[in-house]
């Protein structure tokens, strides 16, 4: 499966044109919305740019996406991954999105057929983690590489050693970590690059775009 990672739109068409144009060259199977796809809404720019991208899309909100910018991706052709768990392809995807990830620790929870039961019981090593906000200490350098990523993401992913990790919000440190066996992709193309197309087979394959 290909996927197209992206992050931090912030409302900007020709950030959008990027992600088209890449759909276009790469043919991705699923493109993959880390979240703060407007600046602090309007909600229907969200509807708008999701309902651009001519294959299916994953996203989540990020920590400036308006209450109005949820509804929104619930309205377009995006699926609303966050606290949610879906499957492509036979992967599942589990959403975390928002600016700060983890804050009610165990009681996160998603609804499914009206069973509701613990999002970080369902996290394994099978899963792709879509977040918005990356877990500490990996890709999350801002100024004189100061670390200001999730310490309790960090440790869910230490824990339960998810396959890959997608995020953004750190504009400085787009690119790509590993750890424990869990691959951490910052898709951010806030400040530089086109985001990330990766692979996964047998093994995951990832390429940062320039």
């Amino acid at each position: 499966m290909k996927i197209l990672a992206i992050a931090d739109l912030h409302g900007l068409q020709y950030r959008l044109n990027l992600v088209l144009k890449n759909v276009e060259k790469y043919s991705p199977d699923l493109v993959v919305v880390c979240g703060d796809i407007t600046q602090f809404g309007p909600g229907d720019t969200a509807k708008n740019f999701l309902d651009q991208i001519p294959v299916e899309t994953f996203a989540v909100h990020g920590n400036i996406d308006i209450e109005n910018v949820l509804k929104n991706i619930d309205g377009s052709k995006a699926k609303n991954i966050h606290l949610k768990r879906v499957k492509k392809n036979g992967i599942p995807f589990i959403g975390i999105g928002g600016g700060n990830p983890l804050q009610f620790n165990n009681r996160l929870s998603f609804t499914n057929n009206k069973i509701e039961e613990s999002i970080i019981d369902k996290i394994d090593e099978s899963t792709v983690l879509v977040s918005h906000i990356p877990p500490f200490g990996l890709q999350d350098k801002v100024f004189l590489g100061v670390h200001s990523g999730s310490k309790k993401l960090r440790k869910l992913i230490d824990d339960n050693k998810p396959q890959l990790v997608l995020c953004g919000h750190i504009h400085e440190n787009p690119g790509v970590s590993k750890t424990k066996g869990t691959i951490v992709v910052n898709c951010s193309i806030g400040k530089k690059g086109e985001g990330a197309l990766i692979e996964i087979n047998t093994n995951i394959y990832v390429k940062m775009l320039d």
